[in-house]
């Protein structure tokens, strides 16, 4: 029986509360995986000239960390559906960087406040993937730029991963909603008006995604 989007939501605070503590350790696990994806999102931001930036479901704030001791003149928020990651992530003080306890798939941000958003290894704890690029696209600034990473495969692995792998997961304690064909993230972009620049499957079934909100005419 298909869970509703609070029981999703529910289950990622209950795993992640549990994961705070470790998430950062030599003792993270699964969690481990997740470190992959900082390297791409680095090379991606290099490129970007940017003032403020958004880490959505940022955790215990890893990304922030390294991005603070690069850039420690920009201006940063993390945002994590979890208070315990958020309390994990507060202490480690890190300068000019907010933090707040909030949900991904209605950012409380004003229109048009950010120049990146990122977003690594979170999106497919989301029951409603699309009202979270239709906040990302709200949130940044014309000429913005979200850069996601998370997993994708070929149709008929995305179909296996959703409908076995996935609800196994949640039996275990695991909050994990979907995964997503390159086809189905390119939908998400058009409907929210955000424009691919990069949409691939990397190694590892890895999804990279560069998008950008339009500049006003």
């Amino acid at each position: 029986m298909a869970k509703t989007a609070e029981e999703y939501k529910a289950l990622s605070i209950k795993e992640f509360t549990k994961a705070a503590r470790r998430y950062e350790t030599d003792r993270a696990g699964i969690y481990k995986m997740c470190r992959k994806d900082y390297p791409p999102i680095l090379e991606e931001i290099k490129k970007e000239n940017f003032d403020s930036l958004l880490d959505a479901g940022c955790g215990t704030a890893p990304m922030l960390s390294l991005l603070t001791e690069r850039y420690p003149d920009k201006h940063y928020t993390g945002i994590d559906i979890t208070p315990e990651m958020i309390h994990k992530a507060r202490a480690k003080k890190l300068p000019n960087t907010s933090f707040l306890v909030g949900d991904c798939e209605n950012l409380p941000f004003k229109d048009n406040s950010f120049n990146v958003v990122i977003n690594s290894q979170s999106f497919h704890h989301y029951p409603n993937p699309q009202d979270f690029f239709n906040s990302v696209a709200r949130v940044l600034k014309p000429g913005g730029r979200l850069i996601l990473r998370d997993n994708t495969a070929p149709e008929a692995v995305v179909w296996l991963a959703n409908h076995v792998e996935m609800p196994l997961a949640n039996l275990v304690g695991h909050g994990d909603v979907a995964i997503y064909s390159l086809k189905e993230i390119r939908g998400f972009c058009a409907r929210a008006g955000l424009v691919p620049e990069k949409c691939e499957r990397q190694k590892g079934f890895r999804l990279h995604l560069v998008a950008r909100k339009p500049q006003v005419s």
